[in-house]
């Protein structure tokens, strides 16, 4: 493809992600609000834009990578009104009332929405090893193929709109609720004497396993650098938006509530710029130990 593709938002997942755009030899046409960021990108090759609708003016096909739906709805309003734009891809997550809200507003000016919500965290984008879960017009997911198989691996989910947005949401949710129950066993354990790391050896080998054990835990919480590379407040942020589409399905959601004061508690005491593996933190001061790798 040699026409330039238009990236928004150069975050922690958003840059990196834009960079291996990049490497593959696609055109970017770049913007962030923070023009440190903007010019670490043109360092690289980027060109620089001077505004959303700069992107759109300048680019058909535009991925974004935004921090919430508020963001993402605003952003969408500046890109409907581009000239030149004809598909948004949405990398973010915001959940299904947001995407089918920006679905609309950009369907009225000719502009293909497909949400492309990913999961990985941010060495899943560095790698371009990232789960994207699209839905839109099937026909633009299979045009944008070779742009997605750069980031990692695309799943169709649906043509309907928000779909993959609902399939990122339960996907967080698990990731979330199995991080949060790691992190309290863990606690528990070292608390009654055990070794951290025959614990996480015992629970890989056995049914108790889950990829917080396989790889938050020895990654970022054992070693105690606690930079998995996804935020605090991010995580909070997507189980909020879980509860609010579950409960108006008219879901029971008793586990999930109970998720979600863990982790309201965590961005309380850490902070929402806080590795989301900090959430083992306000357990451990609760129980006055460390959960610490390293010990044999």
């Amino acid at each position: 493809m040699s026409e330039p593709i238009g990236f928004i938002g150069l975050g922690n997942m958003g840059f990196p992600m834009m960079e291996r755009l990049l490497t593959a030899g696609f055109p970017v046409v770049a913007f962030d609000m923070r023009d440190d960021v903007l010019a670490k990108a043109t360092t690289l090759g980027a060109s620089r834009a001077g505004s959303v609708r700069d992107v759109a003016d300048r680019t058909e096909t535009i991925l974004a990578s935004l921090p919430t739906p508020q963001v993402s709805e605003s952003v969408v309003a500046d890109v409907a009104a581009g000239y030149r734009v004809r598909r948004f891809v949405d990398l973010s997550t915001v959940g299904g009332g947001a995407a089918q809200r920006n679905q609309a507003v950009l369907a009225a000016q000719g502009v293909a929405a497909l949400d492309s919500p990913v999961s990985g965290g941010m060495h899943g984008a560095q790698a371009g090893t990232l789960a994207l879960m699209v839905s839109g017009p099937r026909a633009e997911f299979d045009a944008l193929k070779p742009i997605f198989d750069v980031l990692g691996r695309a799943i169709f989910v649906s043509e309907q709109p928000g779909a993959a947005q609902t399939m990122k949401l339960i996907n967080n949710l698990m990731a979330a609720t199995t991080l949060a129950a790691t992190a309290e066993v863990m606690v528990m354990g070292v608390k009654a004497g055990l070794d951290a790391d025959v614990m996480i050896d015992v629970l890989n080998a056995g049914s108790g396993g889950t990829h917080a054990s396989r790889d938050k835990f020895p990654r970022a919480v054992l070693p105690r650098t606690f930079d998995y590379g996804f935020a605090t407040g991010l995580m909070a942020k997507d189980v909020r938006l879980y509860l609010d589409e579950a409960t108006s399905l008219g879901l029971p959601v008793e586990m999930a509530q109970t998720v979600q004061r863990i982790w309201e508690q965590t961005l309380r005491t850490e902070g929402a710029e806080s590795d989301f593996t900090s959430v083992i933190k306000p357990m451990e001061q609760a129980a006055g130990v460390i959960v610490e790798g390293g010990n044999r």
